[in-house]
C-alpha cells in the first residue's frame, strides 16, 4: 500500500471552511491518515456509510487505556492526576461500565422531561434577550426603555449573539435540568470550558490551562458537597447517591459532572452560531423562517422550525469530529490496516455532506426530509442530550429571529473568527445588526432602541 503524508486538520483555511477538504477526502476513500495540532497522527473516517458503520463498530473502544504509546506520547490529554479524576466519563467508557453510567443520566434528558420544561426554557431565552436589549418586562416600568412587545417593532442595533445570548442560554438551561443551585450556577466560569482543549507540557499556555483545570475541579467538589448536604430530586443528587451506593466510583461521579458542565453546553453555544451563520448566508431561507416564527406569513412555524433545526445540524454541525476511538488489536477498517491503539476519528461533518446519502448536499434546504444526519453521532454513544439540544436550538432560533428583525451580519463574513478547537465548529463572537439598515450602528456601537 502506498504511503502518504498525513493530511493536516488545522489552520485558518481549514477551520473557516473544512468542507472542500472533506469532499476531496470522501472522493478518495473512506479512511485517511490525518495530523492534529498536537502532533498526533490519527485515522479519519469520511463518508456517510463508513461513518455510520464505524460509530456502530463494537471493535472500536473509547477508553483511553486502549491508546498505544505513540498516541499517548503526543496526545494533548489532561495531566495526572486530573486525567484519571475527570476523564472517566461516558465518552471514555465502554460496556458494561458505559451502560451503567449512561442509565444514570438519560432520564433527565428524556424527550418527555425536556418537553415539559420547554416553557421554562422559553422564559430563560426571553429574559436573556430582554437583558441584552435593555427591555423591561411590564408596561411603563422605566421611561426610555421599551417593553418586550414594543421591542418587536422598530428596534434596531448591533448585538454580539454569543456574548449576549448563546454563551449563557445553554448553561442556564443545563443548570435547570441537572439541578445546579442558582448560587453555584452564578459562579461557574465559562473559561473553564477551555480545559477540553488541552495544551502540551511545553506550551507557554500550560500554566493558565492547569489553573483552569484546578479551578474547575474545586468547583465540581463544591457541587458534589452541596448535593450531599442538600439532596433533591435531580440528576446531580442521583449521581451523588449512586456514588455513595457504590454504583460508580468517586472519579466516575466527578467525571460525569465534569462532562455535564463542559460538554453539556458548549456544543449548543457553537451550534447556535453555526446555525445563524448558515441562515445569514442564505437570506431567502432566513427571511422565510423569520416570517414564519414571527407570524408574518401564513406558514405553520412549528413544523418548519423543527425541520430547519435538523437541516442546520446537518449543514454545519458544531460537533465536527468525534472523540478518539481505538482498536485493541490490529484490524481492517474499510480496507485499511489500523495498528492497535492508533486513534480513529469519525468526521460527522463529512458524513453529513455525503452526496451518496443526501441530495444537493451543499444546499441549505429547510424542507429536507427525511434527514438522517449524524450530528449527534450514532450507536451506543449517541448524544444523550440530543432531545435537549434540539429543543434549545428551536427556542434559540425562535426568540432570536422574532426579537431581531431584518437580521444581518454586522461584520464582513470573512472577518468572522472561527474557534480553533480540534473537534468543534463555531465562532467566539457573532456581531449582528437588526432593524432598519439605515439606522443600525456600526460594529462597536452600543445597542440602540
Amino acid at each position: 500500500m502506498p504511503q502518504f503524508e498525513p493530511v493536516p486538520l488545522y489552520g485558518t483555511a481549514y477551520k473557516t471552511d473544512p468542507y472542500p477538504l472533506y469532499r476531496k477526502l470522501r472522493e478518495e476513500g473512506p479512511v485517511h491518515q490525518v495530523n492534529f495540532p498536537s502532533g498526533v497522527n490519527a485515522w479519519l473516517v469520511t463518508g456517510y456509510e463508513a461513518a455510520h458503520s464505524a460509530l456502530n463498530d463494537d471493535r472500536l473502544g473509547k477508553n483511553h487505556d486502549l491508546g498505544n504509546a505513540a498516541w499517548r506520547e503526543r496526545a494533548a490529554i489532561m495531566p495526572e492526576p486530573q486525567h484519571a479524576q475527570l476523564q472517566a466519563h461516558l465518552l471514555h467508557q465502554d460496556p458494561p461500565k458505559h451502560t451503567v453510567m449512561r442509565k444514570l443520566v438519560t432520564e433527565a434528558f428524556s424527550p418527555r422531561n425536556v418537553e415539559q420544561a420547554r416553557p421554562r426554557f422559553e422564559e430563560i431565552a426571553e429574559e436573556l434577550l430582554d437583558a441584552a436589549l435593555g427591555v423591561t418586562t411590564s408596561e411603563g416600568q422605566e421611561t426610555g426603555q421599551e417593553t418586550g412587545q414594543d421591542a418587536r417593532r422598530g428596534a434596531s442595533g448591533v448585538v454580539d449573539v454569543v456574548g449576549a445570548f448563546a454563551a449563557h442560554f445553554p448553561f442556564r438551561v443545563l443548570a435547570e435540568v441537572i439541578g445546579l443551585p442558582d448560587a453555584l450556577a452564578a459562579r461557574f466560569d465559562r473559561d473553564w470550558g477551555k480545559v477540553v482543549q488541552p495544551v502540551g507540557p511545553a506550551d507557554p499556555q500550560r500554566p493558565a490551562y492547569e489553573g483552569r483545570l484546578r479551578g474547575l475541579q474545586d468547583y465540581i467538589a463544591e457541587v458534589v458537597e452541596d448535593k450531599r448536604r442538600h439532596p433533591g430530586d435531580d440528576l446531580l443528587t442521583h449521581l451523588v447517591t449512586a456514588c455513595a451506593g457504590g454504583a460508580v466510583t468517586k472519579e466516575e461521579q466527578d467525571s460525569i459532572v465534569f462532562q455535564l458542565l463542559v460538554a453539556g453546553q458548549e456544543p449548543v453555544t457553537n451550534q447556535i452560531t453555526t446555525a445563524l451563520i448558515a441562515l445569514l448566508r442564505h437570506p431567502a431561507q432566513l427571511r422565510r423562517l423569520q416570517e414564519a416564527v414571527s407570524g408574518e406569513s401564513g406558514e405553520s412555524d412549528a413544523g418548519l422550525l423543527a425541520r430547519a433545526v435538523e437541516e442546520l445540524l446537518r449543514y454545519d454541525s458544531a460537533f465536527e469530529l468525534t472523540t478518539w476511538r481505538f482498536f485493541a488489536e490490529e484490524a481492517d477498517l474499510f480496507g485499511t490496516r489500523i495498528p492497535a491503539g492508533d486513534s480513529v476519528i469519525v468526521s460527522l461533518s463529512a458524513a453529513n455532506r455525503d452526496p451518496r446519502r443526501f441530495p444537493d448536499v451543499d444546499t441549505l434546504d429547510l424542507d429536507r426530509t427525511p434527514n438522517p444526519h449524524l450530528a449527534f453521532g450514532h450507536g451506543i454513544h449517541f448524544c444523550p442530550g440530543a432531545a435537549l439540544a434540539r429543543t434549545e436550538l428551536q427556542i434559540a432560533l425562535r426568540v432570536l429571529l422574532t426579537r431581531l428583525p431584518q437580521l444581518r451580519l454586522a461584520v464582513a463574513d470573512e472577518d468572522l473568527g472561527w474557534i480553533s478547537a480540534v473537534l468543534a465548529r463555531g465562532v467566539n463572537e457573532l456581531p449582528v445588526a437588526f432593524g432598519p439598515s439605515d439606522t443600525a450602528p456600526r460594529r462597536g456601537c452600543p445597542v440602540q432602541h
